[in-house]
């Protein structure tokens, strides 16, 4: 076949549905970030003001591990294992993956997946389920956007379609056990920290505090920086790949989403098991998968050539 002219190849070519919608201009951008951020801030300035009345180091302990637990469980498992098979593993991790991912109270597996791959088929499309776009021109419609990306998309309660986005977890006899003993690991995960608080403290106060924040306080934590990928990175970052949407990389949500907010990259190859590529962009979801595959419990992690991500890069 032969090569057309740039200036005939374009005129063949019909606009893709990322190019139809219109880039937000940096003053939304901003806006869209310090509304995200800003809790988070809050959070972190009451964390400083009750201590140590009402917040401790154990208290910190049960929320960091178990916002690692279950952000991992997300991140490693439902998103890289389930949703996409960067890698494979056995049985037990994969029990403990979904166990885990789970208890962030996402939703169940199938629940999870079958509306993730919605979004990666249908990518800032007027189908995508949490696309930012589509809400109007100016700064009001393009907040309302990032509502709807972040948290507005739920509301509906809408139900994705199981056996057309993920017809084989819907076979998988592991993953429908989980998913229909989804509500027995959100219990599990608010009554871990809560026992655990009371046994580490010796005292009812604790158990109230580990329920609140290693339970309470941790599911509202994940649940923020998962949705942030949604709607932030889909508005603020670079995008230094061909991707066919307007997926970005978001250096904050980068490290607090466990190397998931490398979302450009992510887009760019969803296969890959690895988001950071380049040295800089830390991603400790594949650092933890890394590991796992060290020690014979994940092999086959997929990751793109050096030859594929330089062919994908955006032109300069």
């Amino acid at each position: 076949m032969t090569n057309l002219p740039i200036s005939a190849a374009s005129a063949t070519q019909q606009p893709t549905h990322a190019e139809l919608v219109r880039e937000p201009n940096r003053a939304v951008r901003i806006a869209t970030l310090i509304t995200i951020v800003l809790p988070l801030i809050g959070l972190i300035t009451g964390m400083i003001l009750l201590w140590p009345i009402g917040f401790g180091w154990t208290t910190l302990g049960l929320l960091l591990g178990f916002y690692a637990f279950t952000g991992l469980g997300i991140t490693v498992g439902f998103h890289r294992y389930f949703t996409h098979k960067s890698f494979d593993t056995n049985r037990v991790m994969k029990w403990i993956l979904g166990i885990s991912g789970s208890m962030a109270t996402e939703g169940s597996i199938l629940y999870w997946v079958a509306t993730h791959r919605s979004h990666h088929q249908h990518s800032d499309s007027e189908h995508d389920p949490h696309s930012p776009h589509h809400h109007g021109e100016g700064l009001w419609a393009m907040l309302k956007g990032a509502f709807h990306a972040h948290v507005g998309w739920m509301l509906p309660g809408e139900k994705p379609n199981i056996h057309r986005y993920a017809p084989d977890l819907a076979r998988d006899r592991d993953v429908l056990i989980m998913s229909r003993l989804f509500p027995l690991w959100v219990f599990l995960g608010l009554a871990i920290p809560t026992v655990l608080g009371g046994v580490i403290t010796m005292s009812w106060s604790g158990a109230l505090l580990g329920f609140i924040w290693g339970g309470l306080v941790r599911i509202l934590l994940v649940h923020h920086i998962t949705w942030s990928i949604n709607s932030v990175c889909h508005i603020w970052g670079s995008r230094p790949f061909n991707s066919h949407d307007h997926s970005r990389n978001n250096l904050i949500f980068g490290i607090l989403g466990f190397g998931e907010g490398w979302h450009n990259n992510h887009h760019a190859f969803p296969a890959s098991a690895r988001h950071g590529l380049r040295w800089w962009e830390v991603d400790t979801s594949y650092m933890v998968i890394k590991g796992l595959s060290w020690v014979g419990l994940v092999r086959n992690v997929k990751v793109p050539t050096r030859e594929r991500i330089e062919a994908k890069k955006k032109a300069a």
